[in-house]
């Protein structure tokens, strides 16, 4: 009921075929009830407000008008054959003979799932893993839980009201909801499956993929402390942490979850606190080997840079470090660009064309993209002989200083070598530039260790 545009989004999903009950959300109001059942969903969950300060300040109803309500607001979807879902809505602060008053009679009414919910997220676990399990005494439909994170408690609560007797749990994913949002997809999956042992059908091997186009389509950013998908989720920095995760990952990891088993990877992270064994694991695994002289200036450029309060890339430490040992010459690397150049517009594809010179030869290539930045990075591809060495599977863009001439970082992770990635990043005024920057060190080191 909510707009034009709603019901008919329902309703492709609903004719999609996919293989899981599409439920609509509804208040106990026939005009509502019916708005879902045309958009043919397999289920429809309608609600009621149970609590007192609700019943009487939003809906002005006495507790016998929302029982008869409810009655035939489930009656009303089980006559057209459709799954039902009932939940007295602010269950957690409901007087509880009444929440099974209501409970019992709308089963008895033909529903099919009885949901919980902690509306205002005023629960702890202890206290909802008793609610469910007094319910489910008398109850014999499964039990449903919807949980919200006013305090950070909802994943939680949704784990105690299965430890009660609960058998679905509703979440979103990345945990976006009203307020400060609701129980996570894959915080209660993996907890679900990693600590219980319970079974879900989540692939969980998508998670951080999901997790990132939600993202991309919202524009609420993950933080980067998220358990599960956040970026720092499976991060090690500190000395002691990366040279334990190095000899034996389940030292400073869970064990029964690895990154690999939610889609992520796992990041050994150069800053200030890095110790001697992750930097020398990873010069190794770029086929770097300085000694112990040539380490100890590594360490000290390293040092001195965090200090100054830059963060260390990938591509930072290994273009140093080939620097310290002698290596490679800038003269010796694969693409030295000598110009590049963009237009874009409003009634215009954004076009690039870049002049570089590749091993020695002048190329000339064009690009075109969605954007300026992508168009660039079409154009530079091209000038490499054979398929795209890489894909852009990441890009930040931070303002380092303020006004108009700000200096802009650009931060780039970047998929090369069968799911190998590398982080990359580079800073100018023009962010286009800075972009250019970025992905031309990252091409640059593909096609050396190629």
């Amino acid at each position: 009921m909510s707009s034009e545009g709603e019901s008919q989004n329902v309703y492709e999903i609903a004719k999609m075929g996919l293989e899981l009950d599409v439920c609509g959300l509804s208040r106990s109001v026939f005009s509502d009830l019916d708005a879902c059942l045309e958009c043919e969903v397999d289920m429809v969950h309608t609600f009621i407000p149970t609590s007192d300060v609700q019943r009487i300040h939003t809906i002005n109803k006495s507790r016998e008008e929302v029982l008869d309500m409810a009655i035939r607001a489930v009656e009303h979807i089980k006559d057209h054959g459709v799954k039902c879902m009932f939940s007295p809505m602010d269950a957690t602060r409901t007087d509880f003979d009444y929440l099974l008053q209501i409970s019992k009679a709308v089963q008895e009414a033909g529903c099919d799932v009885i949901n919980i919910p902690d509306t205002v997220g005023v629960f702890v676990p202890s206290a909802m893993k008793a609610l469910i399990a007094d319910i489910k005494k008398d109850i014999t439909i499964p039990i449903d839980v919807h949980c919200h994170n006013d305090f950070g408690l909802a994943v939680a609560n949704s784990l105690a009201a299965v430890e009660g007797g609960g058998r679905q749990v509703q979440v979103t994913l990345n945990g976006l909801g009203e307020r400060a949002g609701n129980a996570d997809l894959a915080e209660t999956v993996m907890s679900l499956h990693s600590i219980y042992g319970a079974k879900t059908n989540i692939k969980t091997e998508y998670l951080l993929e999901t997790a990132h186009m939600v993202e991309r389509y919202t524009g609420v950013k993950i933080s980067p402390t998220m358990p599960i998908v956040g970026d720092n989720a499976f991060a090690h920095e500190s000395g002691i942490h990366t040279h334990g995760v190095l000899t034996r990952t389940d030292t400073f990891e869970p064990g029964i979850m690895t990154p690999e088993m939610v889609g992520h990877k796992r990041r050994i992270v150069l800053g200030k606190h890095a110790g001697r064994h992750a930097v020398v694991k990873f010069l190794k695994d770029e086929g770097l080997e300085p000694d112990n002289d040539q380490l100890n200036e590594i360490m000290a450029w390293m040092k001195d840079i965090n200090k100054k309060g830059k963060c260390i890339t990938d591509t930072d430490l290994i273009v140093r470090a080939e620097d310290i040992m002698g290596k490679v010459k800038k003269s010796e690397r694969p693409i030295d660009l000598i110009e590049v150049s963009v237009m874009t517009g409003n009634n215009m594809t954004p076009t690039a064309t870049v002049k570089a010179t590749v091993r020695g030869e002048k190329k000339t290539k064009a690009g075109i993209g969605i954007g300026p930045v992508e168009a660039v990075m079409n154009a530079l591809q091209q000038i490499i002989d054979g398929p795209k060495i890489m894909k852009l599977k990441d890009y930040k863009i931070e303002s380092i200083s303020g006004g108009s001439d700000a200096l802009g970082e650009v931060n780039i992770l970047v998929e090369y070598d069968n799911g190998k990635t590398m982080r990359i990043s580079a800073a100018r005024e023009d962010i286009i530039m800075a972009s250019v920057d970025a992905i031309v060190k990252a091409m640059n080191r593909i096609l050396m260790i190629q």
